[in-house]
């Protein structure tokens, strides 16, 4: 059966990822390093740079950046100042266009294959205390408000073994863990990964959804859709090995039809993946 072929079953569940999806802290990472790439003359970030970064938990302690930016401080010193940086850029995020529009919609529509709502989870590498820091503003809180407290899985999340961030399925299977845990007390049946839709702007965090079984939709960056251009069937079946982590038969085919590219929340489509809006 080829990709065109096969019938999904209409989505029951979506997991969003945050950072650059949702709200614009990957913008902001990017000005706060370029401001000190800048103090220590060293060029600013390159499309290409920043794409194979951008969704990276700490990826500027890594040798890709050091390798690429060749600063003449230690790596410590750089990571001491660039977390202080970043705190204060943090707390000037903002949502995303169409974010609270989509979302909005979501906490009130039925998926067509129960009748039921549809469950909502977040599953972020943020870390808390970052995480605090970046939903400070009033309209990026009233965001993060549209997730319960116990269905948003954070990058410290003891749950989440060391080394298992994305993009390793766990922190999405985590997510539908606990979805089913609030399912199960409703009677309902167990929500199965093909039920779910995730929602990501990063390579890594696409295959992290891919790897967990579940349809995704991506949303880069524009840097990130450019740079990927060439590689974009890659990208969708989660086989750009950006980061080797082996169990490669969690990988999808290319043009499996299980992901798709839309250039923004706004033209997310609900009727494709059986999701009834309230008239």
């Amino acid at each position: 059966m080829n990709s065109h072929d096969r019938e999904f079953p209409a989505i029951r569940a979506c997991i969003f990822d945050m950072d650059g999806l949702l709200i614009n802290s990957e913008d902001m990472i990017t000005q706060s390093v370029n401001e000190l790439l800048q103090k220590y003359d060293r060029p600013v970030f390159n499309p290409t740079i920043r794409s194979k970064l951008m969704g990276i938990p700490d990826s500027t302690n890594g040798d890709l950046f050091h390798d690429w930016a060749e600063l003449p401080i230690s790596r410590d010193e750089f990571a001491r100042e660039s977390k202080e940086h970043m705190r204060l850029y943090f707390p000037s995020c903002t949502p995303l266009p169409g974010t609270e529009t989509l979302l909005s919609n979501l906490i009130r529509a039925k998926s067509a294959a129960s009748g039921q709502k549809i469950e909502l989870a977040l599953a972020s590498t943020t870390k808390t205390s970052t995480y605090e820091l970046k939903v400070s503003r009033p309209e990026t809180k009233r965001l993060l408000d549209f997730f319960e407290p116990s269905r948003r899985i954070l990058g410290d999340d003891s749950r989440i073994r060391e080394g298992r961030g994305k993009p390793a399925p766990d922190m999405y299977l985590l997510a539908l863990e606990v979805l089913n845990a609030a399912v199960s007390t409703t009677g309902a049946k167990h929500i199965l990964p093909e039920e779910c839709l995730v929602f990501e702007d990063s390579v890594i965090g696409v295959e992290a959804g891919r790897r967990a079984g579940m349809r995704v939709v991506w949303v880069p960056h524009p840097d990130v859709e450019v740079e990927y251009q060439a590689r974009q069937k890659e990208v969708l079946a989660g086989k750009t090995g950006l980061i080797e982590i082996g169990d490669d038969w969690q990988l999808g085919e290319i043009d499996d039809g299980w992901a798709e590219l839309i250039p923004s929340l706004e033209d997310f489509n609900y009727d494709k993946y059986g999701i009834h809006l309230p008239l």
